[in-house]
């Protein structure tokens, strides 16, 4: 008797489980470590709070000074990865839920999951800090 390997709920729940488990994990250690990072090269600073700097970037220019902040060893930049790969977790959930959906036939699920990721991506491709 053959047993065939089938892409079933439980399948999908924990695949689900370990993204959301260990991607919480891998955020919270590349956050530590940029803390680490940043205490060793900063720590002995005063910090001035008289005056804060705006700055209205779009994604594309944070994304890009992180991944340069991350190749030169910043503490800051690496610490913000952290945080995208924090905030990728919940999204990477969403992709995979999509692609279940569509596995399974259930269009109007399909739907509605890719009406929130087309919101989700407008909404970081048009956003503004002010």
């Amino acid at each position: 008797m053959e047993q065939k390997n089938r892409f079933t709920d439980k399948t999908l729940q924990t695949i689900v489980g370990n993204l959301l488990r260990y991607g919480v994990w891998l955020a919270l250690s590349v956050g530590a470590i940029g803390g680490t990072v940043y205490l060793i090269k900063h720590g002995h600073e005063t910090i001035h709070y008289g005056s804060f700097t705006e700055s209205d970037k779009s994604i594309g220019q944070l994304i890009h000074e992180m991944i340069s902040g991350v190749r030169e060893g910043s503490g800051t930049a690496i610490i913000f990865s952290g945080i995208i790969l924090l905030f990728l977790t919940p999204a990477l959930r969403l992709v995979l839920s999509f692609f279940s959906f569509l596995i399974e036939k259930d269009y109007l699920y399909v739907l509605i999951t890719l009406v929130v990721m087309l919101i989700i991506g407008i909404s970081i491709s048009l956003g503004y800090s002010h």
